[in-house]
């Protein structure tokens, strides 16, 4: 029944509209006043001519002025209001007007001449015994060229057909000599009201729907323009306008190419402040610094780059006061969780800088500073130059390094606290490269996650310690199981668990020969395959370990919502072991919750006997560190083995 009553609310002309639907009705009615008022001025011109004619030939000077009263004087009124209507449409549809409440007066007044006019020339018609096509005429013109809400329809029309017709029944007619018009003459008339109002409320409706219409389609190309340029989250500009517009500033003659600033902005911690303060209050945190650099940069070019990360071309004037004023502001915005702006700058060398690549290098210098809380600004200079052209190197050379073998398996020792025999290893990638020698996993697992590579090394890591086993199977050596690194991107980036099991497949290695290691800190994105991917994994019967333990904030979460086979303690924990009081209970407390939680316990970063000794005291199952080996290449390991420096478990020993 609503939908009913609106539908006829709507239809009728009694909801409120809005004022693009206002603009466009008023438009509509001073176009279609253009076309009328050019009709009526021409028409009234010639009758006016037609009337003067037949006054000079039939020599009736003498009653001119009857013939002004009752013809000329309305001829003229109309002329007049024709060519007002003409003169004021034609300025607005120029754009030279925008006087609404004149141009509804002139309209109105237009209007009701019009029909006083076919009024009062068809009285004259009819008491000849005439037609009453100038009223019906001027009726049509007035009510249906022009669109009026079916209300105003309704009063005007009805108003100015029951005027005529009480008139005209009035009068005598010539036709049958009495008084008042016939039952045809009445049904006629009101047939003909009725078709008015059926032309004028389908007029209305029409005009009324694509006038929605086109709201509709100006609203969303509105918003598609409005997207495009900014940032739908933080109302800031996007990247696409920084690139747009900054290689146009660039490129203007008048710009002092030797004061530009390219300056990227981080705010450290920010993934902490989301986890504990939920997603809508990030989102509010990152509108409010949006803004805060937008003010503080006022004049400069400023865009969200990524995430909470953002990017402003601006001058080298001032801009390190600013930042230090934007730092403190930020700090005042935090809660429990500490929140750090860092920023990068970076100061083009030539005239033909590149935006993308500028923005790169001033996020190369911010990068370079984050976890240094004694540093809120770098700028990027000849040391980082050669850093990031490696990172380049790095990233373009993944494919080529994996082909020609440059990636290499170094294998660092896990032992049993209870004998000190190995009882695994643990897979560690190094990048043996013709230009820069041999890289460390920092030069290049992060730089391979920045870019979403890392799957790349992954696997060849995967390939390269299978073909290991096989190989040394078939040579007859011994082979412990092998534990691998797989990053959070590996299982976002590509089916990381059905490749893990064809390439097992593909050197027949024992399931129980591979073990992966995933890190505490990619379990905190609660991202759905990562659950779904590990519980597949420990199904098919690979082990799982929890990598990083206690390096990061919800370590207890994660124990409470996953399963996992080993335990991997951070190195951490050992650093303050001869200092830090509170480091042995620590340990023990957490070597006491594994076996609670039937995990194995492994600790990182094992360099002292005594932190073994301690270690295999409060039964922790396995160690891993320098005191006894660094990572190396398996035959220099097998060396250290046949030397007697090492021994391998029992269980897999040949």
């Amino acid at each position: 029944m609503k939908k009913v009553l609106k539908w006829l609310s709507d239809g009728l002309g009694f909801e409120k509209q809005s004022k693009y639907v206002n603009e466009y009705f008023f438009r509509a009615n001073m176009r279609a006043s253009i076309y009328m008022s050019v009709v009526v001025i021409v028409l009234e011109i010639w009758m006016i001519i037609r009337m003067t004619n037949t006054i000079f030939e039939n020599n009736l000077q003498s009653n001119f002025k009857h013939y002004f009263e009752k013809y000329y004087i309305n001829y003229i009124i109309l002329l007049v209001s024709g060519v007002l209507m003409l003169l004021f449409s034609q300025r607005y549809i120029r754009g030279k007007t925008k006087n609404h409440a004149l141009g509804q007066c002139i309209k109105w007044v237009f209007t009701f001449i019009c029909i006083y006019f076919g009024v009062k020339i068809s009285i004259n018609d009819y008491a000849k015994g005439e037609q009453i096509l100038t009223f019906l005429t001027m009726e049509l013109f007035s009510m249906c060229l022009l669109t009026w809400k079916p209300l105003a329809a309704f009063l005007i029309s009805g108003g100015s057909y029951l005027y005529f017709f009480l008139r005209i029944n009035d009068m005598v007619a010539v036709n049958t000599g009495d008084q008042g018009t016939t039952i045809a003459t009445q049904i006629n008339f009101f047939t003909m009201w009725i078709s008015t109002m059926m032309v004028c409320v389908a007029n209305y409706n029409n005009t009324r729907l694509q006038a929605i219409k086109d709201e509709n389609l100006e609203k969303i190309n509105a918003y598609l323009s409005k997207i495009s340029v900014e940032d739908e989250l933080t109302g800031i500009h996007n990247m696409v306008y920084f690139r747009s517009e900054g290689a146009k500033l660039l490129n203007y003659v008048t710009t002092d190419k030797d004061n530009i600033l390219f300056l990227f902005f981080d705010v450290e911690n920010f993934k902490s402040y989301n986890e504990k303060y939920s997603f809508q209050a990030g989102n509010e945190l990152l509108r409010k610094i949006a803004h805060m650099i937008e003010d503080e940069f006022e004049g400069s070019l400023v865009s969200r780059f990524s995430d909470d990360h953002f990017v402003v071309l601006t001058s080298v004037d001032g801009a390190q006061n600013k930042i230090g004023q934007l730092s403190g502001e930020i700090k005042k915005l935090q809660k429990e969780v500490h929140l750090e702006l860092k920023c990068g700058a970076y100061k083009p060398t030539d005239d033909k800088a590149d935006i993308s690549q500028a923005c790169d290098r001033a996020r190369f210098a911010c990068n370079s500073i984050k976890k240094h809380y004694d540093r809120t600004l770098r700028f990027y200079d000849k040391s980082l130059e050669d850093k990031f052209q490696q990172k380049q190197y790095i990233v373009n050379n993944i494919d080529t390094a994996i082909e020609n073998g440059w990636i290499k398996v170094f294998y660092q020792p896990v032992v049993d606290t209870s004998d000190g025999s190995i009882c695994g290893l643990e897979a560690l990638a190094r990048w043996q490269d013709p230009n820069y020698g041999l890289l460390p996993p920092g030069a290049f697992i992060e730089i391979l996650e920045e870019y979403r590579q890392i799957y790349k090394l992954d696997l060849c890591m995967v390939e390269s310690v299978c073909r290991d086993y096989r190989e040394s199977v078939e040579s007859g050596k011994a082979f412990v199981p092998v534990s691998l690194n797989f990053s959070r991107l590996d299982f976002e980036l590509c089916d990381i668990v059905g490749n893990l099991c064809e390439i097992v497949e593909k050197y027949n290695v024992p399931k129980e020969f591979i073990d992966v290691e995933v890190t505490e800190s990619a379990l905190t994105d609660q991202q759905d395959f990562l659950p779904n991917a590990i519980k597949s994994l420990r199904e098919m019967g690979y082990k799982v370990w929890l990598d990083d333990f206690g390096s990061g904030y919800s370590s207890l979460n994660v124990l409470k919502d996953y399963h996992f086979d080993v335990l991997k303690i951070d190195m951490k924990f050992l650093r303050g072991f001869d200092s830090n009081e509170k480091t042995r209970p620590i340990l023990e407390n957490i070597v006491d919750l594994t076996k609670q939680l039937s995990m194995v316990s492994l600790t990182e970063g094992v360099e002292t006997k005594e932190q073994f000794d301690f270690l295999a005291n409060i039964g922790c199952n396995r160690a891993q560190g320098y005191l006894f080996s660094k990572p190396l290449p398996l035959e220099e390991l097998r060396q250290k083995i046949a030397a007697g420096k090492l021994s391998i478990s029992k269980q897999y020993a040949k």
